[in-house]
């Protein structure tokens, strides 16, 4: 079948009538106290579940009001920042996170190296699945390839529609541990066919962690240094979890609810993080810098570079949508922790890749749109830089290419959605549906003839 690219005019037709005949008065949604988003006009969320997993914590109530504060976030009680402290020498992150989400402590050292061993014992696909399944059917939208992979790979699992705890289970390790060759070797069979560059498939070093086999399957001589791996695997730390309320764990679990199987689920969730509102997000900034690095003489001049914030949130420049991007999240306010840990790991890996000057930048518009967007804007909470403001320029200076920003997002937030998972199914209750109030009157039937 080829490829359907036009849109004809008589589509274009039924289109304008189906944004006219769809369109809701914005007023509405106040009359009837709608929270749209799920959200209050504070950025808090409507309590639409309990979770043991993650906590966000932005505000505080004092003396009856809440107060925005600096940004938390917890794992299973633990503070990001503590557990990335606990780093030390040449040890890895994500997998004791992982272990850590799923199964609610932290492992002993015993317990993380049979954790590790599991996870290189399934980060093997089944035979001819890249030759089959990836290399014939390449795309140019990796997280649509991965999503692709995992609807397969339920056609390859003899308990695919099992829901029993350790059926459920082992299947999120197998997708944890496959998740990384899935989106590499998407990339890689594009960058082939569309890119007429040279085909490389590494196989996975099962001595390597998820970071490392990351940039040992991308890069064609699989070489890569130790903060580059260290960084890495800092952003799969970061990403791994953020609350049960994010766009795409709320679709783990409301798809998990309905009773279905866990490739359907990982794909949906899949769709959701797709999104250019959720895991898209960092593409973005990485487009507005160029922009702004392209317009702007000197990097340094706060005037030149505050100038430049106000156009664009004016919508003169850039995409002209009026917009600073990695500016603002929906719940934290003064500060988004994950931002900065990155911070200081950014700047380390700028000096190590030389690029300091593009670093200073980044920080310059760290401090300085905040102010601006006051100035602008009718704000019910502070603003502040979100993950994907430097998550975007660490990928760029590890070499990864933009086709895989999202997918390494996934790749770390498969272990968020695997917990939530098993938790919707640990304590199963009823299919989540949530109301929608119909604001069309009753009309009486016309006949064909008549109308």
């Amino acid at each position: 079948m080829e490829r359907i690219a036009e849109i004809s005019n008589e589509v274009f037709e039924l289109a304008e009538k189906c944004v006219k005949n769809n369109g809701i008065n914005p007023e509405l949604y106040n009359k009837y106290e709608v929270k749209r988003g799920l959200r209050d006009l504070n950025g808090k969320g409507v309590l639409t579940g309990l979770t043991e997993i993650s906590e966000i914590h932005s505000y505080e109530v004092i003396n009856g009001k809440t107060v925005p504060c600096e940004g938390k976030l917890f794992y299973r009680g633990y503070s990001i920042e503590d557990l990335v402290k606990g780093l030390n020498g040449r040890r890895f992150g994500f997998e004791e996170t992982s272990y850590l989400l799923l199964f609610g402590e932290l492992p002993t050292q015993d317990e993380l190296n049979k954790f590790i061993s599991l996870l290189s014992q399934y980060r093997e696909l089944p035979t001819s699945f890249v030759r089959d399944i990836i290399l014939k059917a390449p795309s140019s939208d990796m997280m649509n390839t991965l999503a692709r992979s995992v609807l397969t790979l339920y056609s390859y699992d003899k308990k695919a529609n099992d829901t029993l705890i350790p059926n459920v289970l082992r299947q999120c390790l197998q997708l944890i541990a496959l998740f990384p060759l899935c989106s590499v070797y998407g990339y890689q069979a594009y960058n082939h066919y569309y890119g007429g560059n040279s085909l490389f498939i590494h196989k996975p070093d099962p001595s390597y962690s998820t970071a490392e086999n990351i940039l040992h399957c991308l890069r064609p001589d699989g070489k890569f240094t130790e903060i580059e791996a260290k960084i890495l695997d800092i952003s799969l730390m970061l990403h791994a979890e953020h609350g049960g309320g994010n766009n795409s764990t709320f679709t783990t679990h409301v798809v998990t609810s309905s009773g279905t199987d866990t490739y359907s689920v990982i794909a949906a969730s899949l769709g959701s993080l797709k999104g250019p509102k959720h895991g898209g997000a960092n593409i973005k900034v990485v487009d507005m810098f160029e922009d702004i690095k392209e317009n702007i003489s000197n990097w340094k001049d706060e005037g030149e570079v505050r100038d430049y914030l106000s156009k664009m949130l004016d919508g003169e420049v850039f995409d002209k949508a009026g917009l600073i991007y990695g500016m603002g999240h929906a719940v934290y306010s003064k500060s988004d922790p994950r931002a900065k840990i990155f911070s200081s790991f950014v700047e380390r890996l700028s000096v190590a890749k030389g690029k300091e000057e593009e670093y200073g930048l980044y920080s310059l518009i760290e401090r300085l749109a905040p102010e601006v967007i006051a100035e602008k804007r009718k704000i019910y909470k502070g603003v502040s830089a979100n993950v994907d403001f430097y998550s975007g320029f660490v990928y760029k200076m590890l070499g990864l290419p933009t086709e895989l920003f999202t997918p390494i997002f996934a790749i770390a937030r498969i272990s968020g959605w695997s917990a939530h998972r098993l938790e919707e199914l640990i304590n199963a209750g009823k299919i989540i549906r949530p109301a929608y109030k119909s604001i069309c009157g009753r009309r009486d039937y016309i006949n064909i003839d008549n109308r």
